[in-house]
């Protein structure tokens, strides 16, 4: 074989190279592509339509057992609900408006005490649903049990709390007990802060400017919940059209499945 010969040959196995090794070079470059995953959120489904307390089934992760469950379902991080006792002396993680899902007499959360009198929310203990038995936590033991399972917190201030945190008389004391639990942690914890309530937003922009939920956590499920729990396939469309917009996290009713149908599609 000739010099010239030689070349052509090593020039030809060259091109051959570069062609065989095309489709996995290509693979490669497209998973170097690939939108990072999102952190999931775990949320907890609460029935839609007329009268949904009475087939509420207390899912939200505002107790210890719900947001180990998170954990264990793949969750990064866990939503809960914050609202206000009575004179706003104590911040507690709990969904409702009422107690109803508590045992005891159903009153309205901001029209009790924390631990003074036979009818506390201290005392009482989920009635119903997946988490029968399990108490209601301030937020200070929340947010160091979510800490403790290395979860992302996400606070949603509930508009019931209004009330309190405006009042002449009591507004001190209770953005005392949502505020001070926060910057006692956020060192050392990420937490996320948001509300409903338009006037309760602007208040935790104020307070807590570097905290705002903003685009963090976004909405991703589409199926209305009800009990028992819809099927999650029904989600698949909009959980897709989601994740195309490489959202920086997402929020579901579904962390378990949702976790199993992301794997293989984000880097």
């Amino acid at each position: 074989m000739t010099m010239r010969t030689k070349s052509a040959f090593a020039a030809s196995m060259a091109a051959f190279t570069l062609v065989a090794a095309s489709p996995a070079a290509h693979a490669e470059a497209a998973a170097s592509r690939a939108a990072a995953c999102p952190l999931v959120f775990g949320h907890g489904g609460y029935p839609t339509g007329a009268s949904p307390w009475t087939r509420d089934q207390v899912r939200q992760p505002n107790n210890l057992r719900a947001v180990n469950d998170q954990k264990t379902w793949g969750a990064d991080g866990v939503e809960g609900d914050v609202q206000l006792t009575k004179q706003g002396t104590k911040a507690v993680m709990w969904h409702n408006t009422s107690t109803n899902g508590l045992t005891g007499v159903t009153k309205n959360i901001p029209d009790i005490w924390w631990t003074a009198g036979s009818d506390n929310l201290r005392d009482r203990r989920i009635a119903r649903g997946p988490y029968a038995g399990e108490q209601v936590y301030t937020l200070r033991q929340w947010l160091d049990h979510v800490r403790s399972r290395g979860l992302v917190a996400l606070l949603e201030v509930k508009p019931e709390a209004k009330a309190l945190l405006s009042s002449t008389a009591y507004a001190t004391a209770a953005w005392k007990e949502i505020s001070d639990p926060i910057k006692e942690r956020q060192a050392s914890q990420r937490i996320l802060v948001y509300s409903q309530d338009s006037w309760i937003q602007a208040e935790l922009a104020r307070r807590h400017p570097g905290l705002l939920k903003g685009s963090e956590g976004r909405w991703t499920d589409s199926v209305g919940w009800e009990e028992p729990p819809p099927a999650w396939s029904g989600n698949v469309s909009r959980w897709q059209s989601v994740l195309a917009q490489a959202p920086k996290s997402v929020m579901t009713n579904y962390p378990k499945e949702y976790r199993a149908w992301l794997s293989g599609k984000c880097g």
